[in-house]
């Protein structure tokens, strides 16, 4: 049986029906279609002001990569301009050919490209160098925890770098439904208070973030590169398997195939969630250590370096948050070599001198 036709243009076969709504669409009219949402998503939600300087977060997958092309098309119409901010976490035989695809993208759309690396940021740790340490902590399992911590911060000083007024990421409807699944699953009241709307405002200096393809299905993420032959990194990070996300990922697949619109449904309930008063986490203040925005007296990033010095890496994840200040044994790093004591995290520059005033954690 033929294809039908396009309904948008009625010139041409449909490629796909469109797993949200079931429209048969030609590929050009889908990607017309999917540009015109996200933009409808960034002018209805008031995201990013003309003038703005966007740090788009570039990681060289599928999300990001159609982020970043989309932004491109429509930084005319909103008047803003991109810079590509990517991240060096570390990760032998990974984030090497990421940040390859990242590079083609940036030359072939002509965007500025920055890249920060945890290595200069976080007094010489690496991903790699935090799976060593805690491999024998029984905590190998929370590598996510760390470098999603690290990750936001890092992205935070590498938008400061390139002078970025706001940071967009390609969070999609899937990621953020399997969030705000693992938080309750948790059990993380805190979390599943900021966890509504699409994005934050920037609160204690740190600047304004959002997520324009928060809206959108993976699949359809999937779909729009496709027909754009967008040039992506697709394998899985060597740390992924062991992540809690895995098993949301799997509960949100079956709860989807029971009910087609979980996910959206997941994600708007997350916006008009509301806790009770005794259950609201505190007012935030700031981190003693470095000046972000902080619920504890260290911030979560400064809190999971600390322990990783200490050669304590449970210190600041799950029970052992109460022991933060036990002392660790001396000189133990997790099997690593010793290092020098790291300076304060910064936000701005971060080959400012240890010590120096700063002004400021995904």
């Amino acid at each position: 049986m033929p294809a039908p036709k396009c309904v948008s243009c009625y010139k041409v076969r449909a490629a796909l029906r469109r797993p949200r709504s079931g429209q048969a669409l030609c590929g050009t009219c889908f990607c017309a279609a999917f540009e015109a949402e996200v933009l409808h998503t960034v002018v209805a939600g008031r995201l990013l002001p003309p003038g703005a300087v966007v740090a788009v977060g570039a990681s060289g997958g599928k999300d990001s990569t159609v982020l970043a092309h989309v932004l491109r098309e429509l930084a005319p119409r909103l008047g803003v301009s991109l810079q590509l901010v990517a991240v060096d976490e570390g990760i032998g035989g990974y984030r090497d050919a990421a940040l390859a695809a990242v590079r083609r993208q940036a030359a072939r759309w002509e965007l500025p490209l920055t890249v920060v690396a945890y290595k200069d940021l976080f007094g010489g740790w690496t991903m790699d160098a935090v799976a060593r340490s805690t491999a024998g902590s029984g905590r190998s399992r929370s590598c996510c925890t760390f470098c999603g911590v690290l990750r936001r911060r890092a992205l935070e000083e590498g938008a400061r770098l390139v002078g970025a007024t706001h940071v967009v990421t390609g969070h999609n409807a899937d990621d953020m439904a399997e969030t705000l699944l693992m938080n309750f699953l948790r059990g993380d009241a805190g979390r599943l208070a900021r966890g509504g709307g699409l994005g934050s405002p920037g609160e204690g200096g740190a600047l304004p973030r959002c997520r324009p393809l928060q809206l959108a299905s993976q699949k359809e993420v999937v779909l729009y590169a496709h027909f754009r032959r967008l040039d992506y990194f697709s394998e899985e990070c060597v740390y992924a398997p062991e992540a809690f996300r895995g098993h949301a990922r799997h509960l949100l697949k079956l709860l989807e195939a029971a009910r087609p619109s979980a996910v959206l449904d997941l994600v708007h309930s997350a916006e008009r969630l509301a806790l009770a008063p005794a259950a609201r986490p505190p007012p935030p203040g700031a981190c003693s250590r470095c000046g972000a925005l902080a619920s504890r007296a260290l911030c979560q990033a400064c809190a999971l370096l600390d322990g990783l010095d200490r050669g304590r890496p449970r210190l600041a994840i799950g029970k052992g948050r109460g022991g933060r200040d036990e002392a660790g044994p001396p000189g133990s790093r997790g099997g690593s070599e010793p290092r020098s004591p790291r300076p304060p995290l910064l936000r701005g520059d971060p080959t400012r001198e240890p010590g120096a005033p700063v002004n400021h954690c995904e």
